[in-house]
C-alpha cells in the first residue's frame, strides 16, 4: 500500500539523493546564499561556521554560502562581507567547510564581484574604482570606469583562483554569482553593457565574459568538481528587468555557459511558481533545464507568503504550504530547491519538512536579519 500522506510526499520528493558532477547530495534541499555581513575584516569566524553547520545538522543537503568577494580590489563594498582570498579568510572558510561536513552536509562558496554596485570609497579597498562593463550604474547618475581588457583578464583570473581555492580548502563545489545586477550580470544586461568590443553588442558577445569566467573556473578545478552558475532576470532595484524575452534568447545566454563547463544553473526568481514565458507553466529553472539539459535549482519565496525584499522593509513572512513546489519537483521541472528566509527563521526547516512536521515550522521574523543564529 502506497503512503500518499503529506509527510510521505515531502520525504519521498525532497528526500531523494541527487548527483552533481562527482558530488552526491543526500536530498534536494539547498540553503540559498544570503549576504549576512557578520565577518569583520572579511574573515568568517567560528560563529559563521556554527551558523552553516546548524542548518547542515538539520538535514539541508547543500549549502551555498553568502556571496564572498573574489581577489580584485573593486570586487566588494563592505569590510564585513567575507572574502574568498587571503590566508586568514581562507583558513576561516576551511573551518566552515569542515563544520558543515561533520554535520553531514555539502557546501559551496558563492564567488562574487559587485561591479558598479560598489559605493565609491567603500571598504575593503577605499581607493579602488567603481568598475563595470561600461561604467554605467544600475540606477542613478554616478558613473564609474569602464573595464579595460586587462581589467577583464584580472577578474576572470580572480574567479578562477577562488574556484581553485574552494577545491583546495575542501569545499564540494563552487558557485559563480551571475545574477541580480552585479558585475557578471552587468555584462549580460544591455542596460549596463554598452561596449562595442568583443564583450558587448549582441547577446552572444555580452555572454562572453561570463562564459570565460566559467571556462577559467572549469580549468582551475578537477573535472568532476561541480560549478554552479546563479542567474536571474531581475536586478536589484529593477525587478521587471529581463535578459531574455523569449526561450530562444534564454537559450542564447545559457548554452555558452553550459558549454564552458557550468554543471548546474541556480535560477533566482522572486516567486518560484510564476511562469517565465507566455504559453508555458515552466518557471525560469524549468526553462533552463529544458534548454540546456543541465540540472537546475529553483528559488523564490519557498514556504512563505511574501517576497524577500519585504524583509528589508521590516515585514515578517507567514507560512504557506509547499504542495505546488512538490508537484513541480515530482514532474522534474527542476532538480533542487533553494530555501532562504525560511531557513533563517527556522534552522530546522529542512528536518521538519522531511519528517512531515509542518505544524512545528516557525515563520520568518524580519528581526532575524540582525542576528546570526
Amino acid at each position: 500500500m502506497t503512503d500518499d500522506s503529506p509527510s510521505a510526499r515531502a520525504r519521498n520528493t525532497l528526500g531523494r539523493p541527487f548527483s552533481l558532477g562527482g558530488l552526491t547530495l543526500r536530498n534536494r534541499i539547498v540553503m540559498a546564499p544570503m549576504t549576512r555581513q557578520f565577518s569583520p575584516g572579511g574573515v568568517p569566524g567560528p560563529d559563521v561556521a556554527e551558523y552553516y553547520a546548524r542548518r547542515a545538522a538539520a538535514e539541508v543537503g547543500l549549502i551555498v554560502t553568502e556571496g564572498t568577494y573574489v581577489d580584485h580590489p573593486s570586487a566588494g563594498t563592505s569590510d564585513r562581507v567575507p572574502r574568498f582570498h587571503g590566508e586568514d579568510a581562507l583558513a576561516g572558510w576551511e573551518k566552515v567547510a569542515d563544520a558543515v561536513h561533520r554535520a553531514g552536509g555539502a557546501v559551496m562558496p558563492q564567488l562574487w564581484h559587485v561591479g558598479m554596485v560598489r559605493a565609491a570609497g567603500a571598504p575593503p579597498f577605499p581607493d579602488a574604482p567603481r568598475t563595470g562593463p561600461s561604467g554605467i550604474p544600475l540606477e542613478g547618475t554616478e558613473t564609474g570606469r569602464a573595464m579595460t581588457r586587462a581589467d577583464i583578464d584580472d577578474v576572470i583570473a580572480a574567479f578562477a583562483a577562488g574556484a581553485a581555492a574552494a577545491e583546495a580548502r575542501g569545499f564540494d563545489g563552487v558557485e559563480i554569482h551571475g545574477a541580480h545586477g552585479y558585475l557578471v550580470d552587468q555584462f549580460l544586461w544591455s542596460h549596463t553593457n554598452r561596449r562595442t568590443d568583443a564583450y558587448g553588442g549582441d547577446l552572444a558577445s555580452r555572454v562572453r565574459f561570463a562564459a570565460e569566467i566559467v571556462a577559467a573556473c572549469r580549468e582551475a578545478v578537477s573535472p568532476h568538481f561541480p560549478i554552479s552558475f546563479r542567474t536571474s532576470q531581475w536586478k536589484a532595484g529593477h525587478y521587471q528587468a529581463r535578459l531574455a524575452e523569449t526561450p530562444e534568447e534564454l537559450e542564447a545566454v545559457l548554452t555558452p555557459l553550459a558549454e564552458a563547463g557550468a554543471d548546474v544553473f541556480h535560477c533566482s526568481t522572486r516567486r518560484y511558481w510564476l511562469p517565465e514565458f507566455e504559453g508555458s507553466d515552466l518557471n525560469l529553472a524549468g526553462w533552463a533545464k529544458k534548454l540546456t539539459g543541465r540540472p537546475t535549482i529553483t528559488v523564490g519565496s519557498v514556504g512563505l507568503d511574501n517576497e524577500f525584499f519585504a524583509a528589508f522593509q521590516g515585514a515578517d513572512g507567514n507560512l504557506t504550504d509547499i504542495d505546488a513546489l512538490l508537484e513541480r519537483l515530482e514532474r522534474d521541472e527542476f532538480d533542487l530547491v533553494a530555501v532562504g528566509r525560511s531557513l533563517l527563521g527556522d534552522p530546522e526547516w529542512a528536518a521538519k519538512v522531511l519528517a512531515g512536521r509542518f505544524g512545528d515550522l516557525r515563520s520568518f521574523d524580519a528581526a532575524g536579519l540582525s542576528v546570526l543564529h
